[in-house]
């Protein structure tokens, strides 16, 4: 686990916060989008309106904010 991951984010630096971000990416939840997005694989998306997506997703940030490909 990240040292910072029980640190309030008001008490890293830049640095640190670019650090956490990048644990948080590769070992909690969004680890299955970057997975996704080196093997070009598909995932199935839920969305808020009870409609799901299937396709494979091109980009994303830490919000889970994506850019996906329809299939």
């Amino acid at each position: 686990m990240s040292q910072y991951a029980n640190m309030n984010k008001s008490d890293l630096d830049e640095g640190q916060i670019r650090e956490l971000e990048e644990f948080e990416v590769s070992q909690g939840p969004l680890s299955v989008l970057q997975q996704s997005v080196r093997n070009n694989t598909q995932v199935l998306i839920s969305l808020r309106n009870n409609k799901k997506l299937l396709g494979r997703v091109k980009a994303f940030d830490r919000h889970a904010n994506m850019v996906s490909l329809v299939s």
